[in-house]
This record gives C-alpha cells, structure tokens and sequence, in this order.
C-alpha cells in the first residue's frame, strides 16, 4: 500500500463500531431484566432462542406481528423525551398479539440513526425493555443500524416484531360475536401512537407551547400529556381471555373506532357505537377544538379515550367490568352489536358516522 494514500476507517465514514459494542455492553441488565420462562440466554448472537414448551404451551399456535411509532417519534427527538417511545414501540405490538388471545413471548427490536448516540440509544431500549416487563414477554435481540447520510442529525428510527402463542383452538377470531353482545371500551392513556402526523402539524400552525401547562390540565406540560405512552393491556387482559370470557377484541390504532371494530367481527354483525356514552378526555376534546375537526374524522383519526374494545356476551359482562377495574382498568359501557351489515356506525349529539366492511366511511347525518 502507498505511502502517500490515506488509510480509511469505517469510523471515518461515520460508523462507529466501538460505540455499538458499548451499547450492546451497557444495555445487557436491562435486556436481562426481561428475562421469562422459556427465555434465558444472552444477546449478542446471531439469532434468540425462545422454548414454547419451557413457557407452559403444550399444542401452541403462534402469532406475529410488527409494528412501529410513527411519527410520535419526531416529536420524541425535538423534545428530548427518548424515555418513553420504546413502551410504545413494544405496545403497538404486542396489543395487536393480545387481541387474538395471544400472550406475548418474545420481542425483537430495530433501532436506525444515522450516528449513534448511545445515550439516546440506551434511553429509547431502556423503554423497550420496560415496555416488555409490562407485557411480560422477553427482549431476546435487535438490531442497532448506524447509517451516515440516511438520516438528518439526531433523528432515528424504530420498527419491533414480537411473537406470541396461543393453545390451538383458544384463538379469538371474532367467530363467537353474535347480535346482542355488549362492546367494553378500555381507556386510552392518550393519543397512544396514531395520529401524530396531524398533532404535529396542529402544533406548528397554532405555535403551541409544548413546555406550558396543557389548557385542560394546568398540572401536566403539554408535551407530558401528548408524549404519554401507548398502555399496555396485556396482563389486565389475558387471564380473561384463558376463561373464555371475552369473544373478540380490537386495538384501537390507525382507523380509529370506525375502522378497527369491524376487522373482528363476524359477517352479519354490526358494531353500534354510543359517543355519548363517555366522556370524551381534555385532550381529545383541545386537540378537536384546535383543529375544527369533524366528529367523522376524530372517530377515524384518534382512540377517542378508547385504547382496547371488547366484545362480551351479556351474561358475562359484570363479572368482566369486576374484574377489570379490580385489575386497574377503567372500563366504559360504549354500545353493542346489533344484527346488519359488517362494519361500524358511531352515533352522539355531533352527528353519525359509520364504515362498512371496505372501509369506506359515510356521514348518516
């Protein structure tokens, strides 16, 4: 090699390597603090190994699913607020698990930046890590990507992927609901993680001072109530669902409660939602003031204080609410299913709105 040609370095390129492995190194208790049956080994491998059988499973289906935080993530980032965005992460998945009668067991995560900073880093897997103690499954691995010239500087990504089981023949697929059930809404701890691309763009036209107290509770800044984890449901949840008393469930994301209802029912069954039956929280009620937006599109947009719906047969829904509000749930009354079309309609003093089967939301008046 020529003296005279320069000696290149992946750390010139901006890829530190010594920094990865200093996170890897600083992250281990956390990552092993959410250690479970059937998960025991370390990270650093190629792959983790999870034993259903270890976690109690004799004939188990296994569900997956994945997930991200959307653009809860920016606001993340310009606030300096990394703590809580990885409970999201984990959250967004592995409600999406628990909805189909599946316990979360183990959970992957991805992390991108285009330069790692592991203080930033170790925040954001500090919240994975809590975020997977609350759903009781194991962060067995991920993935740290540091990619220069793939993002501006500061900014990062998060993607997760967690797999759950359940025994054969226990899945909830919606083929139990019938005319007749009652729907129970589980409250939201806020926004959750859906609908911030139109929170932030709220946020920039009307100049809110996110480091002020929030109008509708003089207690809390605004950026607190608006970065507020997505609640995990998982524990609350699953023992109900091993006594079969819950039928079918919906996570209450992206769509809302128009569009998220209707992909666990049945054809035939029809979800009558009562908007007037709860009171709508501070929170919802500035962030659809502030944007003059109409009841259709709050009801397709955001959880409406509705994180977690279920449907429940009638006999079995006061021993569901005891049992939820024993467990630290606030449980709302919020309609039922009536005989109709598959889809969706949400009634209250603001007018009507329903979505059919492909989606597609009407105003009824």
């Amino acid at each position: 090699m020529s003296s005279n040609t320069p000696s290149y370095t992946y750390e010139q390129a901006g890829v530190s390597i010594d920094a990865g492995n200093a996170l890897v190194k600083a992250i281990g208790p956390l990552v092993k603090a959410t250690m479970r049956p059937g998960a025991d080994g370390e990270i650093g491998g190629f792959g983790g190994f999870f034993d259903p059988k270890a976690a109690g499973y004799k004939d188990p289906l296994l569900v997956a699913g994945n997930d991200g935080v959307g653009t809860k993530l920016k606001l993340a980032i310009d606030s300096d607020m990394h703590d809580a965005v990885g409970i999201d992460l984990v959250a967004m998945c592995v409600n999406d698990l628990i909805v189909q009668g599946a316990e979360p067991l183990f959970f992957l995560d991805y992390f991108a930046t285009g330069k790692l900073e592991n203080g930033v880093a170790e925040r954001v897997i500090a919240g994975i890590a809590e975020g997977c103690k609350q759903a009781g499954c194991a962060l067995i691995g991920g993935e740290t990507a540091e990619m220069p010239g793939m993002y501006a500087g500061g900014d990062y990504d998060l993607a997760g992927f967690c797999v759950g089981a359940v025994e054969r023949g226990e899945q909830l697929t919606g083929d139990r609901v019938a005319p007749g059930h009652i729907l129970l809404g589980l409250k939201s701890s806020g926004v959750h993680s859906n609908g911030f691309s139109l929170v932030r763009r709220l946020a920039e036209d009307k100049q809110w001072r996110l480091d002020r107290p929030a109008l509708f509770d003089s207690d809390r800044l605004l950026i607190n109530t608006l970065i507020e984890p997505t609640r995990i449901y998982v524990k609350t949840l699953l023992p109900l669902v091993r006594d079969g008393l819950i039928d079918a469930m919906a996570h209450i994301t992206g769509g809302g409660l128009l569009e998220n209802i209707p992909r666990v029912l049945p054809q035939g069954a029809h979800a009558e939602v009562d908007a007037d039956g709860w009171d709508q929280p501070g929170l919802m009620a500035f962030l659809q003031a502030q944007g003059n937006i109409e009841p259709g599109e709050m009801a397709r947009t955001f959880n409406c204080g509705v994180g977690m719906v279920l449907a429940v047969a009638p006999s079995k829904v006061e021993l569901v609410r005891t049992r939820l509000e024993e467990a630290g749930e606030d449980v709302l009354a919020i309609g039922r299913i009536t005989e109709g079309e598959k889809g969706c309609t949400v009634r209250g003093s603001q007018g009507t709105w329903s979505a059919k089967e492909d989606w597609e939301a009407v105003h009824l008046g």
